[in-house]
């Protein structure tokens, strides 16, 4: 077997980790510019370009601090989960909105391979954050179908698919359990 490359070593020392693991600084601006341009080498069949990603940093924090905070109370959560809902906002110093813009009528690229661009970018970002030495995780939930939360990070026609939190890692990074890669590794 040859050499594992370095950039390849450090790629595959990259895990998740979640908000209240995460401190300042995050990302500069010049690195955020980095970590999108990263998004963009995503495979993207027709260059469609079916993403985009909105940034929530200094002040806008509290913005999204207050629609997590009315997403909760209007879900019924107790005061304990509103609390926690509005901190997930807070505790980061960025927050990346993945929306996704889906042409479901193109004539030559299919939904799906749209879908893997997504795919692509979010990962491209993860690893950029990573190989830049900060740490991220992708988040979701039941908030990304929220109308309230989509209208506040989607035009017509666009899916609102996640936020990737970003900052300092506060802890190492470390594996859960090893994936076997015979699981998805097969030949023809």
């Amino acid at each position: 077997m040859t050499a594992t490359p370095a950039a390849l070593q450090a790629l595959l020392q990259r895990y998740s980790l979640g908000g209240k693991d995460l401190a300042e600084p995050g990302p500069s601006s010049e690195e955020l510019q980095l970590i999108a341009a990263s998004a963009l080498r995503a495979p993207d069949h027709g260059e469609l370009m079916p993403f985009r990603l909105v940034v929530v940093k200094e002040a806008a924090r509290s913005r999204l601090a207050d629609l997590f905070e009315d997403y909760a109370r209007r879900t019924g959560k107790s005061e304990e989960s509103v609390a926690i809902e509005r901190s997930r906002a807070l505790q980061v110093p960025i927050t990346l909105a993945v929306v996704a813009r889906i042409d479901l009528s193109h004539p030559i690229v299919p939904a799906h391979e749209q879908w893997v661009s997504v795919g692509g970018a979010i990962a491209n970002v993860l690893n950029a954050l990573h190989l830049l030495g900060y740490a991220g995780k992708m988040l979701s939930g039941g908030k990304v179908r929220d109308q309230q939360i989509v209208n506040a990070f989607c035009q017509p026609g666009e899916t609102l698919v996640g936020w990737i939190v970003a900052g300092t890692p506060l802890r190492a990074l470390r594996v859960k359990r090893e994936k076997p890669v015979a699981a998805v590794l097969s030949n023809f």
